[in-house]
């Protein structure tokens, strides 16, 4: 386990860590763009909330293509 750990760093902390601010104000951001509120939450971890920002550009992306 510890080669593991040394060969790929700290992948173990970034799987679990909070996301950044930026990440934050992005998602909330976006959220109400797409009027959908509900995807933000404050304790997301980081990983998560990249998937939600994703998604959501996806939406925004498709609504805006009508």
């Amino acid at each position: 386990m510890k080669a593991m750990v040394k060969k790929y760093g700290k992948v173990a902390e970034r799987i679990g860590a909070r996301m950044t601010r930026a990440q934050a104000l992005k998602l909330k951001a976006l959220a109400e763009e797409a009027y959908q509120p509900e995807q933000y939450a404050a304790n997301l971890p980081s990983e998560e909330a990249e998937r939600r920002i994703d998604a959501l550009r996806a939406e925004i992306a498709l609504a805006d293509s009508f």
